[in-house]
């Protein structure tokens, strides 16, 4: 299967990027709030095996072959374990630091992208625009949650170790995005690709869960539905579909500096849906990050 792929983000990608930020940042409201009624390792899981369900009849539905012998297993095999892995280091730091610093270091994620891509295409190779442009993103994502740096860290002894895991965590999902474009699997389709990688941390997470004991509930309330089903269906399944479309189509280091906006639309929905206030800070970084952004993805 040949793949085309564009030198540049268009209106397309761009306006599919941050429709994907957007669903990701009030995802993480919507697990914040389900983690009253079911662990993290059980949500997590149970939302990938039933993402990679509807994958699997999105994909029959279509006619897309999804079994058939293309060298993608190795690439495939590689990106699920990483995904899986990222997963369990955001849900378990999370236990150890805070949310603010966790999702600072999960988004240094960009950096690990625009590191190893040179190395996989050469046309991905960053100018020094282009890093002062991702440096400034960065930095008002920063600067935007940097209360939770703010802390007694007497209060958490172990608040290293959760910083520890949400690094770990940014590389693994800066891993997963080369592991897709230097393998096979960058010429697979993209429901293939999300098969892999929903179906393997599927399974990995929820014998995870099995193993630390985290009870399952057995009785699902209404609320618990509809924010797993949102999680399941419109993140899990739509919104990640859309990313490896695009990510096996445009520059994958312009698309990862877009993924910086996340944490901030969370911001958004939080104060949205949770009446969480909005701040000057917010809104400066806010500029600062689409100035970064812009910076980034300028043709020359």
């Amino acid at each position: 299967m040949t793949t085309s792929r564009k030198l540049h983000l268009d209106r397309t990608a761009v306006l599919g990027v941050l429709a994907c930020c957007a669903l990701w940042g009030l995802n993480q409201v919507a697990a914040k709030a389900a983690m009253s009624e079911i662990g993290p390792l059980w949500q997590a899981g149970l939302r990938s095996l039933a993402a990679a369900l509807l994958v699997w009849l999105w994909a029959a539905a279509r006619g897309i072959k999804l079994w058939e012998r293309d060298g993608s297993l190795p690439g495939g095999l590689l990106a699920g374990a990483l995904f899986g892995l990222e997963f369990a280091c955001i849900f378990i730091g999370l236990q150890y630091t805070s949310a603010s610093r966790m999702v600072v270091f999960i988004y240094l994620s960009p950096f690990v992208v625009a590191l190893g891509m040179p190395f996989i295409s050469r046309a991905e190779r960053l100018n020094v625009r282009q890093i002062g442009g991702l440096l400034l993103a960065f930095g008002a994502v920063a600067w935007a949650f940097s209360e939770g740096f703010t802390g007694h860290a007497s209060g958490a002894p172990l608040q290293w170790l959760g910083d520890t895991l949400g690094l770990l965590a940014a590389v693994l999902w800066g891993g997963t995005t080369l592991a897709i474009r230097a393998t096979k699997l960058s010429r697979a389709s993209a429901e293939k690709t999300l098969l892999y990688q929903l179906g393997i941390s599927g399974l990995g997470l929820c014998l995870a869960a099995l193993i630390v004991g985290e009870l399952l509930p057995l009785a699902w309330s209404a609320r618990l539905i509809a924010l797993f089903s949102f999680q399941a269906v419109v993140v899990s399944f739509a919104s990640y579909l859309l990313w490896f479309w695009m990510v096996r189509h445009y520059p994958a280091t312009q698309l990862a500096s877009f993924t910086l906006a996340t944490p901030l639309f969370g911001l958004l929905a939080g104060a949205a849906l949770l009446g969480e206030p909005i701040t000057p800070r917010l809104g400066v970084a806010l500029v600062a990050l689409a100035t970064g952004v812009l910076l980034v993805n300028k043709q020359n």
